[in-house]
Order: structure tokens, then C-alpha cells, then sequence
């Protein structure tokens, strides 16, 4: 029995709806709630997991840096981290007019996006050693082919 409850105004899906809503499995919303990825909003007086729309799209971001740009767990967790690190930063930025502190935080901010370039860069290298792998079966294959005096070009 799935059933979506109304907390104030927002709406909490238990785990199976959302793990559904995002194209996942209760499996894997739990491997990442235990990996520290995520963490349900809230419980229900059954202890049921219940997940908001801001966890909803968590799980989605989680699944396309998985799925579609192929990041390790790790990887994911790293990128989170840095991103909460940069929101908890501005939200002390804001807090202070201290010209000090401020340029600290700014300095704290700009290692935060340093870190995620060079994790973006070592992927962009991986898939770049992957594409080059390929072509250069391709080729071999495509000179295969000419050995056999096909004479097509691929």
C-alpha cells in the first residue's frame, strides 16, 4: 500500500513512490540514504521513510550524475558535499561585513569550485581515454576490412 501524505503544505511520498517518480528502486534510494547521499525529510508514525520534492530531485541529480555522466558514488558525494559547503559559505558571507572573514570565505568558495573542476576534468580525461580506445579498435577493424580488398571505406 503506497500512500502520500500531506505534511503542511508539503507533499511526502514514502519510499516506493518516490523511488518510482524517479526511475529507481527502493534499493537503491536506501543504499544511497546509507551511503549518506541523502536523508529522508522526515518519518511517519511507522517509521516509513518520507521523502519531499526537494529529495525528489536530489534522487533525480544523483541518477543522471550516476547514469548519464557515469560518477562513482564517491564521486557523487564529493560534488554534494562541495555544493552544501558553497550554500552553508554564502549564507555566512551574508552574515558577516568583516572584509577579513569575508575574503577567507571567498577563498574557501573558490577551493570548493577548484575541487569540482578537477573532478569534472579527470572524467572529461576518462571518457576522452575511452573514446580513443574505440577509435582506435574502429581503425584496426576498418583496416581489417581492407585487407580483404573490399576497398569500402567505413
Amino acid at each position: 500500500m503506497t500512500e502520500t501524505k500531506e505534511l503542511g503544505a508539503a507533499r511526502l511520498l514514502r519510499i516506493q513512490e518516490a523511488a518510482a517518480e524517479v526511475g529507481l528502486t527502493p534499493r537503491s534510494v536506501r543504499y544511497y540514504e546509507e551511503f549518506g547521499l541523502l536523508r529522508p525529510a522526515a518519518r511517519s508514525e511507522g517509521d516509513y521513510r518520507l521523502y519531499d520534492e526537494t529529495d525528489v530531485e536530489r534522487l533525480r541529480f544523483i541518477k543522471g550524475l550516476r547514469d548519464d555522466a557515469g560518477f562513482s558514488l564517491a564521486e557523487i558525494a564529493q560534488l554534494l558535499e562541495d555544493e552544501a559547503a558553497r550554500e552553508r559559505l554564502h549564507a555566512a558571507y551574508h552574515a558577516t561585513t568583516d572584509p577579513t572573514e569575508r575574503q577567507r570565505i571567498l577563498r574557501e568558495r573558490l577551493a570548493s569550485y577548484e575541487r569540482q573542476i578537477e573532478t569534472l576534468r579527470r572524467k572529461i580525461g576518462r571518457l576522452q581515454t575511452m573514446v580513443d580506445e574505440t577509435e582506435a579498435r574502429r581503425a584496426h577493424t576498418v583496416a581489417k576490412i581492407a585487407d580483404f580488398g573490399s576497398g569500402e571505406q567505413l
